[in-house]
């Protein structure tokens, strides 16, 4: 996180920065062992994307970001609470929960 927005390592071979006033939204999700914490990096589901995280498989919670486009990014921060609360902050986005989990990736 910065001042300016999100900056999530490992999106691609790269880092992708997002700016705050890009997010439209913030989802929270709990995540399986089929959906979400088995997946590293990628996604077999076009409409996400998980960014390069190989401690997944310790974490729980997930966030989905939509930033208006077609594809979400998918990201599992070490304190999600604290990137939700400076999403808040910056955007005024409250976070939903999805019932029923994590999307399948």
């Amino acid at each position: 996180m910065t001042e300016t927005g999100l900056v999530i390592h490992g999106y691609y071979p790269w880092a992708k920065r997002v700016p705050y006033d890009r997010i439209r939204g913030v989802e929270m999700v709990h995540m399986t062992n089929l959906r979400g914490r088995g997946r590293i990096w990628g996604t077999a589901n076009p409409r996400y994307w998980a960014n390069l995280d190989p401690g997944r498989m310790r974490k729980r919670v997930a966030l989905i970001l939509d930033l208006g486009k077609r594809v979400h990014p998918f990201i599992t921060p070490n304190d999600p609470d604290a990137v939700v609360a400076a999403i808040r902050a910056h955007t005024g986005v409250q976070p939903t929960t999805r019932t029923g989990g994590s999307p399948f990736l």
